[in-house]
């Protein structure tokens, strides 16, 4: 049934007083050097993303049963949003996730975070997976994200063995989800020259293949959350969720081209022309069903009317 799929999304506030100090303070405790990937400011300002996300859920999903959002222990303000919204909502802490391994917390790694979502205590089987700077821009129905119970997964097959022994590529942040992926296939037994790798789009999962693979892999998810920020040792969870589905047989591939990334730093590449024509023609066209844009902040400064954009693009507040 529809009403059966959850939605969950990740949110810090990185620009409070209390996040920044504490993130300051187990930097400087780390007894290794930590990748640029894990220490980026970016990664954890907020720009009231969540609230687009929301809204365009709500527009463009409103079967999903529940809305979790996973926050350590400040919680992002909703009451701007519709009171129906804002009922749907329910927040997950990350100390309640982490239960017996809570001595990893504070965790400034959405990699480890992202290891323990199937956790959340009343989650649906089914669940849909939110980066907060994803966002449903046209209808969504239930069927684009699990078909016949199967997950639904948008990307493509990528040849990442040039970076196996690349040590100098390690380094660039670039990369670094490349990587993530890398570790997580090799756990399900593919080589670097085939990766699936997926689109920033929601990822579906569900509860029970969750709960499978941290007991086939106990000893690395627990590692996995034991790193306080990103390292090059970790692997991305739902690339080990897709991995496991595909060996499986459990799963569709989709060819649906109906995704658009705007990364960090589009637009300062001379392209901004073309930046703002994809943003019209999601706002015009019913064919673009996500949209992921990596640095509002950044997008904003040569867009400054981007939160209009955003706004029409996932169908008004």
């Amino acid at each position: 049934m529809a009403s059966d799929i959850d939605a969950v999304i990740t949110w810090v506030n990185g620009s409070s007083h209390q996040h920044t100090a504490s993130r300051k303070k187990f930097m400087a405790q780390s007894a290794s050097a930590l990748h640029e990937n894990a220490t980026n400011p970016h990664r954890w300002i907020c720009n009231d993303e969540i609230l687009f996300c929301l809204q365009s859920i709500h527009n463009f999903a409103p079967w999903t049963r529940r809305i979790w959002i996973v926050v350590d222990d400040e919680t992002p303000d909703i009451k701007s949003l519709p009171i129906d919204l804002q009922q749907k909502i329910t927040f997950a802490f990350h100390k309640q996730i982490f239960g017996k391994y809570v001595d990893f917390l504070p965790t400034f790694n959405s990699l480890a975070i992202e290891s323990l979502l199937w956790k959340i205590d009343g989650l649906a089987e089914k669940f849909m997976y939110f980066n907060d700077d994803v966002f449903l821009t046209s209808k969504l129905q239930p069927s684009d994200v699990f078909l016949n119970n199967k997950p639904v997964l948008r990307g493509a097959w990528s040849n990442y063995s040039s970076l196996v022994h690349n040590h100098q590529v390690k380094g660039d942040p670039a990369y670094f989800n490349h990587y993530m992926q890398m570790n997580a296939a090799a756990m399900e037994g593919f080589e670097a020259s085939k990766i699936f790798a997926a689109a920033h789009v929601v990822h579906p999962f569900t509860r029970s293949k969750m709960a499978a693979l941290f007991a086939k892999y106990q000893n690395e998810f627990i590692e996995n959350i034991s790193y306080r920020f990103r390292d090059i040792k970790q692997f991305l969870p739902q690339s080990l969720y897709n991995h496991a589905a595909i060996s499986e047989q459990n799963v569709i591939l989709s060819n649906e081209t109906d995704h658009i990334h705007i990364h960090s730093g589009q637009g300062r590449d001379g392209c901004l022309e073309n930046t703002l024509i994809t943003l019209e023609q999601i706002i015009t066209s019913n064919s673009i069903k996500f949209l992921c844009i990596n640095d509002l902040p950044q997008l904003e400064i040569l867009i400054p009317n981007i939160r209009n954009l955003l706004s029409d693009a996932i169908g008004g507040f």
